[in-house]
């Protein structure tokens, strides 16, 4: 239908006195169908709160994922949403994050296909609260990071407490550690990231919910240092040390030329893996 009329058969519901100049009208009209367009997009119908699975996705920069962006990364799957910046649940497409600008392909999207798939009564919700390069101690009340002027913690608060009332939580996601690979943090990881998943468990009121953990990525071109392998045990060990927790390995997968962040294949594999974990910790 032409711009014109349908600008005017809109116009006479909603602004119906004739004074109203054309140019007026049209800007009107133009408004009004941007809002109208920009609404229902946001507007996701959800399920009910027992068919909606919620994850949470925490860390770094390898958990909001820094992956170069592909057509397949866009493809829209009904049954797999997101909370977007805004706090509207939208179909989940990368970047999921926003942490900064370099956010692209990472690991949640392919996680919720796959549990999606394994649950063809459910819709998944995804709720992005990652922070690219913020060390475990960010990740407390009222503590601010000041490379991304935010706090992760109470950012993520926040996300929690909008996100809950339409679903369940049925698991966390964490990916985190370069940040913690120093001489002068590593030693102390260990005990932080128990307490990490204890607030985490707190906070949502789920002592048992299922906790995973990925490694951080093992490149053949940039080996380890004492600290880094010193966290990876931390991750490595909580399935023993921490109930209801899994470890994800990262072995074999490749880095994007920077020696630190996946490529959006590897992304994409750490998506199945999380899942595969998951399902076997579900069953």
């Amino acid at each position: 239908m032409d711009l014109h009329i349908l600008c005017n058969k809109l116009l006479v519901r909603t602004f119906p006195l004739p004074s109203f100049p054309t140019m007026i009208r049209t800007l009107l009209c133009l408004l009004t169908l941007f809002t109208s367009t920009f609404s229902s997009a946001a507007d996701t119908p959800l399920p009910a709160k027992d068919k909606f699975y919620l994850f949470l996705l925490v860390g770094q920069s390898n958990m909001a994922g820094r992956g170069v962006v592909e057509a397949q990364d866009k493809e829209v799957n009904p049954r797999v949403l997101m909370l977007n910046k805004e706090g509207q649940w939208v179909p989940a497409v990368d970047p999921l994050h926003f942490d900064k600008p370099a956010a692209g392909v990472g690991l949640g999207k392919t996680f919720g296909e796959i549990i999606a798939k394994a649950n063809p009564g459910a819709t998944i919700g995804l709720i992005p609260c990652a922070v690219g390069g913020s060390p475990i101690d960010s990740w407390k009340p009222g503590v601010f990071y000041p490379p991304t002027k935010s706090y992760p913690w109470d950012d993520m608060v926040k996300r929690v407490e909008l996100a809950l009332p339409a679903g369940t939580l049925k698991g966390i996601l964490w990916h985190q550690g370069e940040s913690d690979s120093t001489a002068e943090l590593a030693p102390a990881y260990a005990a932080k990231m128990h307490d990490l998943i204890k607030r985490l468990r707190a906070l949502v009121k789920l002592p048992e919910v299922p906790f995973i953990a990925g490694q951080m990525g093992k490149f053949d071109d940039s080996p380890w240092t004492r600290e880094k392998i010193s966290v990876d045990q931390v991750h490595l060990g909580l399935p023993k040390q921490v109930p209801h927790t899994a470890f994800v390995t990262a072995q074999g997968l490749n880095h994007k030329g920077d020696k630190v962040h996946f490529d959006a294949a590897a992304y994409r594999e750490l998506g199945k893996r999380y899942a595969a974990a998951f399902l076997q910790m579900s069953k």
